[in-house]
């Protein structure tokens, strides 16, 4: 566990996106805010002297069965064999495993609704999630199942029997997968852990499987929308782009907030551009066709007519760009909320010396499906202006004299680019397929008692496909731009590229060389450049060089 810095104190109220990353895959430890532990074992107090007894109330789910259920009596006797059984019915999940650092975000997510103490939960079972995350003890969980109605039942069913011990549940422990009460004695923790009245319910409602993808698919998206903008500087600076139109002042007479930010941050890369120029922009390159040989590396004679203005992919960029951080901002509001919600069903409220119970839908994720429509939608329009500017980085029709597909020596022999290229095409026709919207999917379950679901797992089990494909098409052109920088470089080396370029040229330099001689094995050169947008080192150093992009 990380313990350099301070730990995360979950509260209800006050969990970021940014603490929940760094617990999910930086594995920071967690504690409950001792306020909450005491107000939740008040609750919980009043709970066992009052209402579980055979004497109580119908409420349901503490003493009724579920869904269509829920005018039958359990008898106080009952209960406990009611909410563990709730957990091995409820475990229908099917297909691929939930990543670790899903699993984790979404066991941090129910604990911190436990802490708002509206659900009622006995402490042991929260003590229980935060001794699992706190010894990196990760449930097996398959992804499929959920529809996101009564939240993510399936799943977290299978989160809850891990919790418990159950002999069919299987856990990740110090890179083994075994049985959890195999793992918990390793860990010195308990074997086996009850569920009691309304443990089971509170486990297992909420969207909050969905919530975890959620979190993290936006956190990855703010990140990937800042190597865009990165990877658009260097386009603009290999294609010698008129950057007029970034201009503060041209923003303003359409001031859309997330079009002039992402303005601005253009503007910080290309800062002492000399290449985005239109001397720059009049020097025969030794790829250009038919050029002769005693003009390359010289001005046009006569000059080239001023480029005027640009194609869309490179002079729409803050009109593409922008909307997917104003989204962005939106998204990060609705995360924020559903992160410290009470979210499972029924929740209970202190109402003088007592407490009252009230059935209701905070379970129910629309919020978080709509939200994820448009993270999907907007990225996969990020990735669509990306892989427009890798096209034409590579067509000697598009890319003002730059050598057809990017090739360095002897073409024919070497292929060069365009199959680099294709590939980030081809990405962005599966996002394509990918952003049609989930949350206007309803179809009834469970016999007409989930009569509107809101499919909001796989909304954003979806939309961590989409980023994850977008990563890739932002490093096809990022190792294109790269390429193409490099090999003009011979004829343009007296026109500097702004600081931001600069930096990000070289980041990417760090870690793939340029293509010379013959062609490279591009998969390795895509892997490991991916792997540097993904972990943020790209983007570190460029901003380490210019200060905070503001996206």
């Amino acid at each position: 566990m990380n313990t350099e810095h301070a730990p995360v104190i979950l509260d209800g109220r006050s969990l970021t996106p940014a603490s929940l990353v760094a617990v999910a895959r930086g594995h920071q430890w967690l504690e409950l805010d001792k306020e909450c532990r005491t107000a939740l074992a008040q609750a919980r107090e009043y709970i066992e002297t009052n209402w579980l007894t055979d004497a109580a109330p119908l409420m349901y789910a503490f003493n009724t069965g579920v869904g269509s259920l829920k005018s039958l009596r359990i008898g106080a006797k009952d209960v406990v064999a009611f909410q563990t059984n709730l957990i091995r019915s409820h475990s229908a999940s099917t297909g691929e495993l939930m990543p670790k650092e899903v699993v984790r975000a979404m066991m941090v997510l129910r604990v911190n609704a436990f802490a708002s103490n509206h659900s009622g939960v006995r402490l042991a079972m929260v003590d229980r999630l935060l001794d699992m995350l706190n010894h990196d003890i990760t449930p097996i969980v398959a992804s499929k199942g959920s529809v996101g109605a009564s939240g993510d039942l399936a799943p977290l069913a299978l989160m809850a029997g891990a919790m418990m011990g159950m002999p069919e549940s299987k856990v990740e422990y110090e890179s083994e997968v075994l049985s959890a009460a195999a793992a918990f004695e390793r860990a010195g923790l308990a074997p086996t852990l009850d569920v009691q009245a309304k443990d089971a319910t509170a486990l297992i409602n909420g969207a909050t499987a969905s919530l975890a993808y959620a979190v993290l698919a936006a956190h990855d998206a703010r990140a990937l929308l800042s190597s865009a903008t990165v990877s658009l500087a260097l386009s603009l600076e290999a294609l010698r782009a008129d950057v007029a139109c970034f201009q503060d002042r041209v923003m303003l007479a359409r001031p859309h907030k997330g079009q002039r930010r992402v303005a601005a941050s253009i503007r910080k890369l290309i800062e002492n551009s000399a290449r985005c120029t239109e001397p720059a922009r009049q020097i025969v390159l030794w790829g250009t066709p038919n050029a002769e040989s005693s003009t390359v590396g010289l001005p046009q004679n006569p000059p080239l007519a001023p480029r005027i203005q640009d194609a869309y992919s490179l002079r729409c960029a803050p009109q593409v760009h922008g909307p997917v951080l104003d989204a962005l901002d939106y998204i990060d509001g609705i995360l924020q909320t559903e992160m410290n919600s009470a979210t499972d069903n029924p929740l209970i409220f202190p109402e003088d010396d007592t407490y009252e119970i009230v059935s209701a839908g905070h379970f129910h994720g629309q919020y978080i499906a709509q939200a994820m429509d448009l993270l999907a939608l907007v990225v996969t329009d990020l990735s669509a202006i990306c892989d427009r500017r890798s096209s034409r980085l590579i067509d000697p029709a598009c890319n003002f004299g730059l050598p057809a597909n990017l090739i360095a020596e002897r073409p024919g022999v070497n292929s060069g680019f365009p199959t680099v290229q294709s590939m980030g095409t081809g990405l962005v026709l599966e996002n394509m397929g990918l952003c049609s919207p989930a949350s206007a999917t309803s179809l009834p379950a469970k016999g007409n008692t989930e009569d509107h679901i809101s499919n909001s797992c796989f909304a954003a089990r979806r939309s961590r496909t989409v980023v994850q494909n977008a990563q890739a098409v932002v490093t096809v052109e990022l190792l294109l731009a790269a390429q193409a920088l490099d090999l003009s470089e011979r004829n343009l080396k007296q026109f500097a590229l702004g600081v931001g370029s600069q930096a990000a040229l070289k980041a990417v330099r760090t870690v793939v060389p340029a293509t010379w001689g013959e062609d490279r094995w591009v998969h390795d050169d895509l892997d490991t450049l991916k792997k540097a947008v993904v972990d943020g080192s790209i983007l570190a150093a460029v901003e380490a060089a210019v200060g905070s992009l503001d996206l």
